[in-house]
């Protein structure tokens, strides 16, 4: 669902910012819109590069510390090691 944000901007960024909508061919509301969801989506992308990254160079404490017990209460036999590239 989407909801509706108000912003305040000065009138020479409003005018530079409805002239960039206009030349891609969108409102202004949609052009700040899609440049908020991209910037969200880069940080999203960026987080979890990052998160893979630490995980893959601690693996090895983790499992030493953690170790296999992936699945604690359930049944010897019965759980699949995950490989270790999973993200």
């Amino acid at each position: 669902m989407a909801k509706q944000t108000n912003i305040r901007l000065n009138d020479e960024v409003r005018a530079a910012a409805e002239d960039r909508a206009a030349r891609r061919g969108l409102s202004l509301q949609g052009y700040v819109a899609d440049l908020i969801e991209a910037d969200v989506s880069r940080s999203r992308a960026t987080f979890m590069a990052g998160a893979a990254t630490f995980l893959a160079g601690y693996a090895d404490a983790f499992e030493a510390e953690v170790g296999e017990d992936r699945y604690p209460g359930l049944r010897d036999g019965l759980e699949q090691p995950a490989p270790r590239d999973a993200a």
